[in-house]
Formats: C-alpha cells, structure tokens, sequence
C-alpha cells in the first residue's frame, strides 16, 4: 500500500502509467502475430495561448524511459526553439516494443515543454532581469523537481525547490516568508536573525509587506541592515495593492533619497509575463510561481507516419520521414528525410539539421547536457533569433 498517490520509477519503465488501449493494442499485435516496423513523429499542431514558438524540454527523462528497447530514436537537442507542425521527436521499431510507452512519453515532453516556454517568455518579458521560480507549492510534490529543471533550463535564474536544485547541480534560491516574521512577531527582529543565522554567501533580501506600508518597512530593513541588505521583496497581497506600480516607486524613491540606491526592488506574488511586463522598468528581480510552474501543457501526439517504408499516416497529418533545418538567421525548413538542404531558401545561410540519433538500438548515442547548459543554448537562441511575445 502506497501513502502516496504517485507512480513510481519502475512503475513507469514497466509501462503502468499508460493509457489501457495500448496494452490492448500489444496484446493483439502478439496474438496475432502482427510484426511491422514503424516511424513515428511526435509533434504539436498549436502551442497555448497561440504562442508562436517553444521551447523543447523532456528529452533527457524520454531518453531514459527508451533506453534498453530494440528501437531508433532521432530528436531535437533538449532546449530548442521549434513550432506547431514540427517533428520534435522521431521513433523508429516495431510497434509492439514501444507503444505502450507514449502515454508516458507524450506527458514527459508536454509538461516539460509547457513549463520552459513560459519560463522563457518570463524571462523575455522581464528584459532578461533575473527571474526565480517558487510554483512548486501549486503542483504536487512528486514532480517538484521536473518543474524546477524544466523552468531553469527555460531561462530562470534560479528555482526554491530544494531537491530539484541539488539534482540539478544547483543551489536553492529564496528569501524569507512571512510566516518567519509573524513567528518572531517583529520584523527588524526577523530580518536581523535572519543575517545571523543564514549562511553568508546567501544574500539578504527582505521581505517588506507583512505588517505596515511596504516604503515603511523597506527602510526599517534598509536601516537595520545596512550595507548588507541586497534587496527587498514586495509580496503584496492583491487586496492590498492598488497601483503596485506606484508602490515600487514610492519605495525606490525613499530608498534612494536615503542613500540605500544599492538596495535592489524585488517583487513576487501572482505574477506573469503580462504584469511583468507593466513594471520591468522599476523592478530589479522577479519571483515568479504559477504561471511558470502550472503552464498549461503542450498538445504534443506522436504518429505513425510510416509502416515497413511506406509513407501512411491518419487524417490531418503528414506520411513519411522528415527532416527539420534551420538556417543561422532562424530560418526553418520542413523537407522529406531524402531531400538534402545546404543552404537557406530564404536567406542563402548555412543550414543545419535538428533532429539527430538520440537512441540507436536501444542504446543512448546523443550527448545529454547539464540543466545549465541546456539553460545558456536556451538563452543563446532567444538573443540570436531575437524572439519576442508576439
């Protein structure tokens, strides 16, 4: 008996966490002897909120998941910018050996995905400010690390989840909560302690709304601490805000004309990219929760689109094997696998081809980089091709 309402690792390997039909599907394949091999393309026909572009994320646990079966697998590198109509990952075997997992495959990709686009759009919309993750409290605990990998490596400076930094080679990002305050019951007290207690190279940032007017407690902390003070956090309640813009600058303002203009403003509390977007100009850092954390998903499918080398496929999408380029300017080109491109139809630049072996017969060929690296070609590709939030 589980205390828990979740799957666990061997639960998934083992094909558990899918769908029933699939499980029907394989026994009627083996029943009847039927043995053809497929080619199979995972992809999206719209992104939420009519997005224009993701970022791929969910590749290095699909590689996991895959590894050990008799099949091929080609995909994009975890990180990539890609669009609707896009093959993102291909599968290549006997239907039989893989089928049960897209289930789990499909729900690794798509949560995955949804998470570090939003991450990237915040990011985007915050001028590349700093921008920290803290949603784990509104998903479940059991996927607390997926989130925080998949928002870092969307371009979040840093995540609050304590096990998903440490599997990342991270360290946890946060400040203090109110309820530190209310349990000491004063805030100089609070912040005080917290500068004795807490390890030095964490920095000091301040939460300043729990009890008075934020300017009011901005320069209480500022007095209390001093240089030392990196920053304060305004966590207003949105009963209480009215103009939250006009707050910060209230703040920046008595903070300034007192000489704390070293003191950073450092905002959290039901953001997303449209509210960031109201107040990049007078914030310094963003907390942001569950408009990264809870993104809606990606409607990835994965289908057929060939059998024993003969393009096919259902209604509504395209047979056959294809190739993803894309040119140095971002260019992308959609071609049949056989059809070589060198060079741009658009531009005349390079091309190169994204979707590369990731598993060949079972075994795990692609390299899988670290949550940081993937995170810095996510960033690299932002600047380069000049995304925005259109």
């Amino acid at each position: 008996m589980r205390d828990f309402y979740i799957a666990h690792e061997e639960d998934i390997k083992a094909g558990k966490t899918t769908d029933v039909y699939f499980i029907r599907t394989k026994k009627i394949l083996v029943e009847k002897g039927i043995h053809r091999k497929v080619f199979a393309d995972v992809t999206t026909t719209s992104l939420p909120k009519g997005w224009k572009w993701g970022v791929l994320a969910g590749i290095e646990e699909v590689a996991k998941l895959l590894e050990g079966l008799p099949i091929n697998v080609y995909a994009m590198p975890e990180g990539t910018i890609f669009h609707p109509y896009e093959p993102v990952l291909q599968v290549e075997g006997y239907y039989k050996e893989f089928g049960i997992y897209e289930t789990a495959l499909l729900g690794m990709l798509s949560q995955a995905t949804g998470i570090a686009t939003a991450a990237l759009r915040t990011k985007i919309a915050a001028d590349f400010k700093p921008v920290y993750s803290f949603g784990i409290r509104h998903m479940h605990p059991a996927i607390a690390p997926m989130i925080d990998r998949s928002a870092f490596i969307g371009g979040c400076d840093g995540v609050s989840g304590v096990l998903g930094a440490e599997m990342m080679g991270e360290k946890p990002v946060g400040t203090m909560p109110h309820a530190l305050i209310l349990v000491v019951g004063d805030q100089v007290k609070a912040w005080k302690y917290f500068d004795e207690v807490v390890e030095p190279e964490v920095p000091r940032t301040a939460l300043v709304d729990t009890l008075c007017d934020e300017k009011f407690e901005a320069l209480m902390a500022a007095e209390a601490l001093g240089e030392r003070l990196t920053a304060v956090r305004l966590d207003t309640p949105s009963s209480r805000r009215g103009n939250f813009r006009r707050i910060i600058e209230e703040v920046r303002w008595e903070l300034d004309l007192r000489g704390y203009e070293h003191v950073k403003i450092f905002v959290s509390g039901g953001l997303d990219e449209e509210s960031i977007r109201e107040i990049v100009d007078v914030v310094d850092a963003f907390g942001v929760g569950g408009s990264i954390a809870s993104a809606k998903p990606v409607d990835f499918s994965l289908d057929i689109v060939e059998i024993e080398g003969k393009p096919i496929t259902k209604r509504g999408k395209l047979s056959g094997r294809k190739q993803i380029y894309r040119c140095e300017n971002g260019h992308y080109h959609r071609v049949p696998a056989g059809k070589k491109l060198e060079r741009c139809p658009v531009c005349g630049a390079k091309v190169e081809p994204l979707l590369k072996p990731l598993i060949e017969n079972g075994e795990i060929v692609a390299e899988l980089p670290k949550a940081r690296e993937i995170r810095e070609y996510v960033l690299e590709q932002a600047e380069k091709f000049g995304l925005g939030l259109e």
